[in-house]
């Protein structure tokens, strides 16, 4: 099995927070499905001849180019590999995009999971990270959806933010759930560098909200998801029995994909390729026949490391019985060791062989594995 990842770097306008490739809408639109057909015929053999379980549209705003290119670029897929009869297949999309003619046009071309980037149901949160819609808005696209036949919706929530509190963010939650959905990504606000939230966290301008708010957060995610039904099941992740996205979970479990479009990266279990983070750069790759990739071969420690990394990240954890089969013992030893003070202080825990991080210590999950990582032997 394989996955498929499209990047879509179109983008009205960016987000104050938001720090993946993107540029702004453009002629370039309406030649980009021919560009994506053109990059599949090129690279189709990274990944051979596996069956495709999950394809994701992701950006960038997905939502910005129209059913008919989704459609074709679908049927570009379907002419070069086979996607299997109940294939995953996502489209991210923005609020004020979403219209009865758009979904009904995605469900046509076999779009079957909707991903939408809601961030907050409060009209100041919104404005504050630089949204194009409002709450009303947000609430709506769901429910636009679900009319349109989407059963399978996911929303972005966004916490942690300044000014922020238990309350603000559970209304938010609880609004979210109100809406029958099922799945929820939850991610804390970070300030990356190069964003705008970062040069005006460095300037002074913003101030980060305080830990403790956002341990009070995060644990009040775990609280409401609990209550009604939803299972957390990776750091960021939470879905209804059934729904867990499959596309995400093919990534933290190895299994190989293949990125399409500027800034995208693939795998196939040997070899990591990205593409530029320039759209000319890849679009004249492309045209040349000549496509310009970074690549890096992964030797047996970083293979171990993301291993580590990937399945740590998830309630399944990492068997060790797997780590033994595919790893060098003193690799396997040296991480072992390393585990211990983590296992006594209830950070890991170690149950019928499988290592992980017990949901409730999600939050501060990063050091954990951290600690893990295995620098030399």
């Amino acid at each position: 099995m394989a996955s498929i990842y499209i990047h879509v770097p179109f983008c009205k306008k960016k987000c104050l927070y938001c720090d993946f490739y993107s540029i702004g809408t453009s002629n370039k639109i309406s030649q980009y499905p021919l560009l994506i057909e053109k990059e599949l015929s090129l690279r189709k053999s990274f990944i051979k001849n596996e069956p495709i379980d999950t394809i994701y549209f992701g950006g960038g705003t997905p939502s910005l180019i129209g059913s008919s290119q989704i459609n074709h670029i679908l049927d570009c897929i379907a002419k070069t590999y086979t996607i299997s009869v109940d294939a995953e297949i996502t489209i991210e999309a923005n609020p004020d995009d979403i219209s009865a003619e758009l979904l009904q046009g995605y469900r046509l071309s076999g779009v079957n999971r909707i991903s939408i980037g809601i961030q907050s149901f409060i009209d100041d949160e919104l404005r504050f990270l630089g949204r194009r819609h409002n709450a009303q808005a947000a609430e709506q696209s769901v429910n636009l959806a679900q009319k349109n036949g989407f059963e399978n919706i996911s929303i972005d929530l966004i916490y942690g933010l300044p000014n922020s509190s238990s309350d603000s963010w559970g209304y938010s939650l609880n609004k979210a759930f109100s809406l029958n959905i099922k799945h929820l990504s939850c991610y804390h606000l970070t300030y990356e560098e190069g964003t705008v939230f970062g040069r005006r966290l460095k300037g002074k301008k913003i101030q980060e909200v305080d830990e403790s708010i956002s341990t009070q957060q995060f644990d009040l995610l775990r609280e409401l998801s609990k209550k009604n039904g939803f299972i957390h099941y990776e750091i960021s992740n939470l879905a209804m029995e059934g729904y867990l996205s499959r596309h995400n979970c093919a990534y933290w479990q190895g299994i190989p994909y293949l990125g399409l479009g500027p800034a995208a990266h693939s795998y196939n279990g040997l070899v990591r390729e990205w593409n530029p983070n320039s759209y000319n750069e890849w679009e004249q790759g492309i045209q040349s026949e000549n496509t310009v990739l970074q690549s890096e071969v992964l030797d047996e420690r970083t293979k171990f490391n993301e291993k580590l990394l990937t399945h740590l990240r998830t309630i399944w954890g990492v068997k060790i019985s797997d780590l033994q089969n595919e790893f060098r013992e003193v690799l396997v030893n040296q991480m072992l060791f390393c585990a211990k003070p983590l296992l006594k202080t209830g950070r890991l825990t170690l149950i019928n062989g499988y290592l992980s991080v017990p949901p409730e210590h999600f939050f501060t999950s990063d050091g954990t594995i951290g600690n893990l990582i295995l620098v030399e032997d």
